[in-house]
C-alpha cells in the first residue's frame, strides 16, 4: 500500500517512503502475518544463542551476494552497520584513516558522523577520528560532467565533447580522489565508504567507472572498500539487486538497512572471511538485539515479497517511466535544473533559473512541498531538492498522478 491517512482521515500518496525504507508497501499482509506469527512463538534471545529464523534469513541474503561476500553480521540501523563496518576495515588494514565524499550520509552516531560530510548533521564537537572527505564526483553541481556521464535513462543538459570511449569528467574526477590519497591521509589507508548513489546529498550519481577506479586506488593502499547500499540495495535501483552491481565493482564490505525490514529496525554488513576473521581477532563483537527472531521474520518476508511480486522489475519499469516523465518537467519549467536517478530512486533539484543554476531559495521549494503535500502527495525534501522515493510496489497510474500534481505546484506563483 501507498497511502498514509492523517489523525483526520486525509489520505496521502506516499512519494517517501520513510525515507527510502517501506519498499514492498505500508502493512504488506504477508509481512505483517509473518511477523504476528513470529511475536507469537518468540521475539528475543540474543544473537548469544542461534534459531532457526536467523539461520534462514542468512541463507536467503547470503545467496543473494557474490562470493565472497557470505559472512553477515546483523545489527539495528544504518548507523550502527557503518559503525561496524569501519572497525572492520581498521582492524583489517591495521590502518586508521577513510575517506568519504563531501555531502555522503553514512549515519549520526559519534563514529560516523566523521564519515558524514553534510553540515546540517555536523556539530561543534569532534566526531569520526581519521576520516577524511573527498571531493563528490557530482556531474551536475561539480565542475566537470556532460550528457553521457550518468548510468540513467536522463542525463545532465550540459553538453558533453567526449570521444565516446572516453570520458573527462571521470578523469578530472579521478585526478581530484588522487589528490585527496597524496595530501590528506597518510601513505597506507583503513577504506573508502561510498554510496553507490548519494541519497541524503540529492540522489547523487557519479561519472559511470569512477568508482572502479577509486577502488582500485584503495587497494592498492591497502584500504578496504565498503558500498553503504543503506538507501539503494534491495533491488530499488531496477536493474540489479544491488547498487554497487551498477558500477561493475565487488566491494569487501557491503552495509544495508532501512528497506531490509521495511520499516522495522534492522540493518546488516556483510563481509568476507578474511576480513571477518581479523575483526575476531581484536574484538569480541556482540550486539544485544542484532538479528533478533522478530527482525530476522519479517527480513525473510521482505526478500520474499521482493521476489515473488517482481519488485526488482516493477522498480526498473515504474522508474524508468517516472524518470522520463520527470524530465519533461524540467524542459518545461525554467526552476527544474535537473532530474536524475535510476530505478524508484529519484532526485529532482531546484533552481533560480537554468543560466546560473543557482539553487532555488529555501521557501520556495519548501512552499513546493508544502503544495504537493495539499493536494496529496508526500515527496522527501532536502536543501533545494526533492526527492521521490517510492515504495516498489507503485504502479504506473500512481507515478502520472504524481507528475500530474508536481507539474501543478510548479505552476503555482512564487511566494510574494
Amino acid at each position: 500500500m501507498e497511502w498514509l491517512f492523517d489523525v483526520e482521515g486525509n489520505r496521502y500518496l506516499d512519494f517517501f517512503s520513510g525515507i527510502v525504507t517501506v519498499s514492498v508497501g505500508h502493512c504488506h499482509p504477508k509481512v505483517n502475518a509473518v511477523a504476528k506469527k513470529q511475536l507469537g512463538r518468540l521475539w528475543h534471545t540474543s544473537s548469544i544463542f542461534f534459531h532457526p529464523p536467523m539461520h534462514e534469513y542468512a541463507e536467503k541474503l547470503s545467496a543473494l551476494l557474490p562470493e565472497p561476500l557470505k559472512v553477515i553480521f546483523l545489527t539495528n540501523s544504518g548507523s550502527e552497520a557503518n559503525d561496524l563496518a569501519m572497525l572492520m576495515a581498521r582492524a583489517h588494514s591495521n590502518n586508521t584513516d577513510i575517506i568519504s565524499f563531501r555531502g555522503a550520509y553514512h549515519g549520526c552516531s559519534p563514529y560516523t558522523l566523521g564519515l558524514t560530510n553534510v553540515g546540517v548533521f555536523k556539530m561543534e564537537l569532534p566526531s569520526g577520528m581519521g576520516c577524511q572527505a573527498t571531493m563528490c564526483p557530482d556531474v551536475f553541481r561539480g565542475p566537470w560532467g556532460g550528457s553521457h556521464c550518468r548510468d540513467s535513462p536522463v542525463q545532465t543538459i550540459r553538453k558533453c565533447s567526449c570521444a565516446p570511449d572516453c570520458c573527462q569528467a571521470k578523469d578530472q574526477y579521478i585526478e581530484q580522489f588522487k589528490d585527496t590519497l597524496n595530501t590528506s591521509v597518510a601513505k597506507s589507508v583503513a577504506g573508502f565508504f561510498a554510496e553507490p548513489i548519494q541519497g541524503v546529498n540529492g540522489v547523487v550519481q557519479y561519472p559511470k567507472g569512477f568508482l572502479k577506479e577509486a577502488f582500485e586506488l584503495v587497494r592498492e593502499r591497502g584500504g578496504v572498500c565498503i558500498a553503504d547500499e543503506v538507501q539503494t540495495g534491495f533491488g530499488r535501483l531496477g536493474s540489479h539487486f544491488w547498487g554497487f552491481q551498477t558500477h561493475d565493482v565487488l566491494p569487501d564490505i557491503v552495509t544495508m538497512a532501512k528497506g531490509i525490514g521495511n520499516g522495522f529496525p534492522m540493518a546488516a554488513v556483510v563481509t568476507t572471511p578474511e576480513i571477518a576473521k581479523s575483526l575476531a581477532k581484536r574484538l569480541n563483537h556482540f550486539n544485544t538485539f542484532g538479528g533478533n527472531p522478530l527482525a530476522c521474520a519479517i527480513g525473510s518476508a521482505v526478500l520474499e515479497v521482493i521476489k515473488e511480486d517482481r519488485l526488482q522489475e516493477n522498480s526498473q519499469e515504474v522508474g524508468t517511466y517516472m524518470l522520463l516523465k520527470f524530465a519533461k518537467l524540467r524542459d518545461e519549467f525554467e526552476i527544474v535544473g535537473d532530474v536524475r536517478g535510476k530505478g524508484l530512486l529519484i532526485g529532482i533539484e531546484m533552481v533560480k533559473d537554468k543560466m546560473s543554476c543557482h539553487p532555488l531559495p529555501r521557501e520556495e521549494v519548501n512552499q513546493i512541498h508544502e503544495d504537493c503535500k495539499h493536494m496529496g502527495l508526500l515527496i522527501g525534501r532536502g536543501g533545494n531538492f526533492s526527492q521521490i522515493l517510492l515504495p516498489c510496489t507503485s504502479q504506473r497510474k500512481l507515478k502520472l498522478a504524481s507528475k500530474i500534481s508536481l507539474e501543478t505546484c510548479l505552476l503555482s506563483p512564487p511566494l510574494p
